[in-house]
């Protein structure tokens, strides 16, 4: 892991497309920007980790479990709708 120091207003370089800059500073709390190409998905750790765990119980799906995953989501459209 690569441990950088800067200030409010102050910049890294992620190659030359993504550019973080420290926004604010208060307390023990560090306000970032981030500006990347929308090539590049910029997500909290926490929220990453929950895409990955989706992404991987979804692979694990077998076909035979289709026809009742999409019965369920029938379902729930039709409780939505007569709310």
């Amino acid at each position: 892991m690569l441990v950088l120091s800067r200030q409010r207003d102050e910049t890294i370089m992620i190659g030359d497309d993504v550019e973080i800059t420290v926004v604010d500073i208060r307390g023990d709390k560090v306000r970032l920007g981030i500006t990347a190409p929308t090539r590049i998905p910029v997500h909290r750790k926490e929220v990453y980790d929950a895409i990955k765990r989706e992404n991987a119980a979804a692979a694990d799906v077998k076909p035979e479990d289709i026809p009742a995953a999409a019965g369920r989501a029938r379902e729930e459209r039709a409780v939505g709708q007569v709310i």
